[in-house]
């Protein structure tokens, strides 16, 4: 749990992104972020669930500064037009948390063509964060905090490997828990590259497990009828609230010492293949191989700049730049 000194920091001046703020741990994350004055933008796919939330988090603190604004994580353009309209009314950002994702859904893919989970939880969010990079650095001291799982190790014995060749299922049989897998070792490769990329710009990025948490992410694991029959159960199993589940996000995005682990993976309690990693760590090294692949970081940052059009972009840039000016 954070420490009091964390959760009671006046964070009035600060602007914060939260993906997902419209349910779970990123509505109790907002909650807590605007209790201690940031001004919080909820990005939520359901603009009207989100103005439900915010209007929730105002019966709480009638002072909060908050705004809702639509992103779909799995639809590019939605990617696009959410940051042109918060650049648009903004020019600051202090903190990004890339919370929002699914996890173990049927075979489908995004509205670009990806397959639903690495779109949704990698791709979707990778772009998010490179059109915002610049006004990151600009308004530094910044973080980036990305929701990872400790399923990047192992989800229900499917091993975290990022496939390059097949990222999207398409030449292999789909498994969900594979997929999912994957896509939060894509979040903690992501983190790091960023990490990597961010040194001396005073914008520090780190991933994070926030425990099992009882969400809406098991939807598509567990009918919801049984998660309230089993909850008892699940507790005892550990399973925590959405509150617990918040804390190491709240850490990895507060605490003043996060500054001097750039591209650490910051764990609740968990599930891991080294039992010895279970009771979490504030960082904890992953007992993931592949969580520790430097090369591989930097091939999936340059074939997911490829994805999501930046690659090409930048090469007609470069391109341009090079010209000779036209009299």
């Amino acid at each position: 749990m954070c420490p009091p000194a964390v959760l009671s920091q006046n964070l009035h001046g600060r602007r914060v992104i939260v993906t997902g703020a419209n349910s779970g741990i990123g509505f109790v994350t907002a909650q807590q972020l605007a209790k201690q004055g940031a001004s919080v933008t909820l990005a939520c796919r359901n603009e009207a669930e989100g103005s439900a939330r915010a209007d929730e988090i105002r019966a709480e603190v009638p002072n909060a500064d908050l705004e809702v604004r639509k992103l779909d994580l799995g639809d590019l353009s939605s990617v696009r037009a959410f940051v042109d309209g918060y650049l648009g009314a903004h020019d600051s950002l202090h903190l990004l948390i890339n919370n929002a994702g699914v996890m173990n859904t049927p075979q489908g893919k995004t509205a670009d063509g990806f397959e639903t989970q690495i779109g949704v939880n990698h791709l979707g969010h990778f772009l998010l964060t490179e059109l915002l990079l610049d006004t990151l650095k600009k308004s530094a001291p910044a973080r980036v905090v990305v929701v990872s799982s400790c399923y990047h190790d192992m989800a229900m014995g499917r091993e975290g490997v990022i496939d390059l060749d097949d990222l999207h299922f398409e030449n292999r049989e789909y498994e969900g828990w594979a997929s999912y897998a994957q896509s939060k070792l894509a979040n903690v490769l992501h983190a790091k590259q960023l990490a990597k990329r961010l040194e001396g710009t005073g914008v520090t990025a780190v991933s994070v497990h926030p425990g099992w948490v009882r969400t809406e992410l098991m939807r598509h694991t567990m009918p919801a009828w049984m998660q309230r029959v089993t909850r008892p159960f699940m507790r005892m199993m550990g399973m925590v609230e959405p509150w617990e589940g918040t804390q190491t996000t709240l850490y990895a995005a507060l605490a003043p010492d996060v500054e001097d682990h750039p591209g650490a993976y910051y764990s609740q309690t968990g599930t891991y293949r080294d039992k010895s990693k279970n009771t979490g760590g504030w960082p904890l090294e992953s007992p993931s191989p592949h969580a520790h692949d430097d090369d591989m970081a930097q091939r999936l940052y340059e074939h997911s700049r490829q994805l999501v059009g930046l690659a090409a972009a930048s090469a007609r840039e470069a391109s341009q730049a090079a010209r000779p000016h036209q009299a």
